[in-house]
């Protein structure tokens, strides 16, 4: 099992903590994750985590794609990974419909499609065996589209890079799940249950079926976990609670909210129509409230150290079955990072 640390987005302020991504790496800890919403970039803090630590890697957590063309993110993990020795880990996501077209201004369009042809122009330019081309529904190379001036050419990355840079997609959708497992090296749900590996079985086999020779030794599930250490279970739960009320009652429509479907998926139906009602009626506090204390326990980590370790026993069952390659664990605490460090390296 190899354990991350998300660690590296930038919020109302610049407050990564670097210290605790030192002694994460220190404890063998072979990630550190970024991340970007409406504010603070994924990339600039990657590059900046690169240039203060040795050994080890840093992933975007997500870089949003209709933010940048596929040829620009193949761009800045090539410099990223030849600067670092081959330390980068590209992390990529769709974002939502409220940021794409919200802040950057344009089309939402296809995820599951953007993500296909996204990844295949990256893997193009980083390969360097020709010059790229591609000729997709939302992209095209060279561009021949309303507004073109009929001047580009096809190109070949004046950059060689000799590194090997892993593409990593954010997903919980059956068709997301499926694109990643086809096209990717790997995937992170923002939750998982170790013990319901079967959520993503059939597409995570579908996208192995469309790749051709493909298995889960050459696919990494990796999902987020939340880690709390405290006496007090309770008290560790309830910024979980108000986290994932968030996602599961007001991250989209009522009728079109991929998080709330996943929690239906994990056997909370019941919860995650509750959880929803109360969230989008204004009702933040009890929906918060309405998160099931045995959805928290089945997806991270919380409470008194011993209870932790116990609670680390399905973890290590899943990576026994090749499940679960990694953790990407949410904590600051420097007690927390050790436990779990000292239970599953």
């Amino acid at each position: 099992m190899k354990l991350g640390i998300l660690g590296g987005g930038i919020g109302a302020r610049v407050n990564i903590n670097l210290d605790a991504i030192k002694h994460a790496e220190s404890l063998g800890y072979d990630s550190v994750w970024t991340a970007e919403a409406y504010g603070g970039d994924a990339v600039t803090p990657a590059a900046w985590i690169l240039a203060q630590t040795s050994k080890i890697k840093v992933g975007t957590a997500i870089m949003q794609m209709p933010a940048r063309s596929p040829a620009m993110t193949a761009m800045t993990a090539m410099s990223l990974a030849e600067l670092s020795g081959g330390r980068f880990i590209v992390g990529l996501g769709a974002s939502g419909p409220q940021v794409v077209e919200g802040w950057h201004g344009v089309p939402y369009g296809k995820p599951v499609t953007r993500l296909k042809e996204y990844v295949q122009i990256m893997k193009q330019i980083i390969a360097r065996q020709d010059k790229a081309q591609f000729e997709g529904q939302m992209y095209q190379l060279p561009y021949t589209g309303p507004g073109a001036t009929g001047l580009g050419k096809p190109l070949k990355s004046i950059l060689h890079c000799e590194e090997d840079i892993p593409i990593f997609a954010a997903n919980i959708t059956p068709s997301g799940v499926a694109a990643a497992a086809e096209v990717c090296d790997g995937f992170f749900p923002i939750w998982m249950d170790p013990q319901k590996y079967s959520v993503f079985a059939d597409p995570i086999a579908r996208g192995f079926a469309k790749a051709g020779d493909k298995d889960l030794s050459q696919f990494e599930v990796s999902p987020f976990v939340t880690v709390v250490l405290g006496d007090d279970v309770e008290k560790c739960m309830m910024p979980i609670r108000a986290s994932m009320s968030l996602y599961i009652g007001g991250m989209g429509a009522r009728d079109k909210n991929f998080y709330n479907n996943y929690a239906k998926a994990l056997g909370f139906e019941d919860a995650a129509v509750k959880i929803q009602d109360l969230f989008l009626a204004g009702k933040k506090d009890e929906a918060a409230a309405a998160v099931p204390a045995e959805l928290i326990d089945a997806c991270h980590l919380v409470g008194p150290a011993e209870r932790i370790k116990e609670r680390l026993g399905p973890w290590k069952e899943a990576a026994g079955k090749g499940h679960v390659a990694a953790m990407l664990l949410g904590t600051q605490q420097p007690e927390a990072l050790e436990l779990v460090a000292g239970e599953m390296l």
